[in-house]
């Protein structure tokens, strides 16, 4: 494979991971709605130290993992900056890019949970759907009234999400 394919392949694969308008304004108004919630300090695109996790057991997760939303007991900003946090937080959130699939989204919660995240949503725009992890393999889809997340007790209007 010549040297230009291999950007061309770079390029599609991040491009894969590119957010839109939808996943954007998503991403804000889950930010802010978590947010509102008084008890959570909300991250966005926040880098996680994965390099505990078994490379046998997750062979496609590289060293760090960034969710669109992370959700932490309330925080205050440090003298310092940390780059990659290895304290795992209690919530990840993952928003679907129009080009990106969901298989390779839960190939990241099962990693989450194995590093100890409390809780997964998958978050779709076009469906203006949430599912709500509690674990690799249980899940409850919300497509209308509340977001109801019994493992943080975290209650948001599904329509505040997607408006």
């Amino acid at each position: 494979m010549s040297q230009p394919d291999l950007i061309a392949i770079d390029e599609e694969k991040e491009f894969d991971d590119i957010g839109s308008y939808n996943h954007s304004l998503v991403q804000g108004n889950l930010a802010y709605l978590l947010r509102q919630a008084g008890k959570y300090s909300v991250f966005i695109e926040l880098s996680l130290d994965t390099s505990s996790l078994d490379k046998e057991d997750f062979p496609y997760i590289t060293n760090e993992l960034i969710p669109d939303i992370c959700l932490y007991p309330k925080r205050t900003t440090l003298p310092y900056d940390i780059l990659r946090v290895t304290e795992m937080p209690l919530l990840a959130i993952e928003v679907i890019s129009p080009r990106q699939g969901s298989l390779g989204l839960i190939e990241k919660f099962r990693a989450y949970f194995a590093l100890g995240v409390t809780s997964c949503w998958l978050v779709d725009p076009a469906l203006n759907i949430v599912a709500v992890y509690s674990s690799p393999t249980e899940h409850r889809i919300f497509a209308e009234g509340v977001v109801l997340d019994e493992q943080l007790s975290i209650e948001i209007p599904l329509a505040g999400i997607f408006e």
